[in-house]
């Protein structure tokens, strides 16, 4: 099959011409115990897969990258019998095992067998699938979804309805669960509670959405381009403020009366996280879900974060349940309060790919859609 390879991080833009990923031909060992194949049908490119290009999120390497995707399974492993051929799958970048502590203690977006394996560039039941002229490569979050297939472990996929389309679906494995699961599951926003929004991406215009369908008023975006501004009020939000702008925060003071009750970082860099908190009114909740850099550091004051009670918190996979929380979400995208259609920004092939992230680094685009298969 051919798969989209990352050798070699931190490779200078554009990346058109300095090519990260090379369109390399990989024999894929098919499905373990426990395991699946799956054709890949529709792959979003995501901020994450970004930050690995750029090696500010390191991970072994070499990789085939690609960790949000939805397909068709194509054969069954042993041991699996609640999936058949032609099943339709969206995938998750954290699979539960079902035993460790955080799986029992109900948060299986945390588990520990999951995070191990990742770290390996491993699948869960061990060992690598990939392999390309005796050299093996190593999985991303044990997806590896820049490919024509994927063999991941049936913990990691999520059955689909047949009639929702795959390049919708795609974005529900990670843009959806983390952006909508990061203001219904960790912030649980009350309807009528004040809220803002920093950063307006795929998974920040889900959180938008998501917002909009807690009930969340006012509610504020912001980011520095206009056209996502446009794109997030007509998607729900109330106002749209120029981050840009040296009054940004003076604005959304005035909105809400002295600032908002939740405020979202969504863009992953440590002055969105400022921002964010900055606007926090007394009692406000900060709740993350951007990934900044690993060595980026955020100083606060204590004092006032105590005497006002603010509070701030993480939210990886939007503290989701992928076996609970995605046929939800997949039920608010068919009544229309989740149009994740909306947030597409082109679809391409294996051979684009690296114009892709370019475009997604340059903050032009929301979601791109990889279709491995596309010319």
């Amino acid at each position: 099959m051919r798969a989209a390879v990352l050798r070699m991080p931190g490779l200078k833009r554009p990346y058109a011409d300095s090519r990260p990923l090379q369109i390399e031909e990989l024999a894929l060992d098919g499905p373990a115990d426990g395991e699946i194949l799956v054709e890949i049908a529709a792959a979003g490119l995501c901020h994450s897969d970004l930050s690995t290009i750029e090696g500010i999120r390191p991970r072994p390497l070499p990789a085939v990258l690609g960790h949000e995707a939805a397909g068709v399974v194509r054969e069954v492993g042993p041991g699996v019998a609640d999936l058949a051929v032609d099943d339709h799958v969206v995938m998750v970048f954290v699979m539960s095992c079902g035993g460790c502590a955080d799986c029992l203690g109900g948060r299986p977006n945390l588990c520990g067998e999951s995070s191990a394996a990742k770290a390996k560039g491993e699948m869960v039941a061990g060992g690598r699938r990939l392999h390309l002229n005796g050299e093996t490569i190593n999985h991303a979050a044990g997806i590896s979804c820049f490919a024509e297939y994927a063999v991941v472990d049936r913990r990691s996929v999520v059955k689909l309805p047949a009639d929702v389309p795959l390049d919708d679906a795609a974005l529900f494995g990670c843009a959806v669960v983390t952006g909508v699961g990061a203001v219904l599951n960790t912030a649980a926003v009350p309807e009528g509670a004040s809220a803002a929004v920093v950063g307006l991406g795929g998974v920040g215009l889900n959180a938008v959405m998501g917002a909009a369908i807690a009930g969340a008023e006012p509610l504020i975006a912001v980011d520095v381009h206009e056209d996502k501004l446009a794109l997030a009020v007509s998607l729900g939000a109330t106002h749209g403020i120029d981050a840009g702008a040296p009054t940004a925060l003076e604005e959304i003071r005035d909105l809400t009366g002295g600032g908002v009750q939740h405020a979202f970082d969504m863009a992953g860099t440590v002055a969105a996280f400022e921002t964010a908190y900055a606007m926090l009114r007394p009692g406000g909740v900060l709740t993350s879900a951007g990934l900044a850099p690993a060595a980026a550091e955020f100083a606060f004051k204590p004092y006032e974060m105590v005497s006002q009670e603010k509070r701030i918190q993480g939210s990886y996979m939007g503290s989701c349940t992928p076996s609970r929380d995605i046929p939800r979400f997949i039920e608010y995208y068919r009544e229309g309060r989740l149009p994740v259609n909306r947030l597409h920004s082109g679809e391409l092939g294996l051979d684009a790919i690296n114009g892709g992230f370019d475009r997604l680094s340059d903050g032009a685009v929301v979601r791109q859609i990889l279709r491995p298969r596309l010319s």
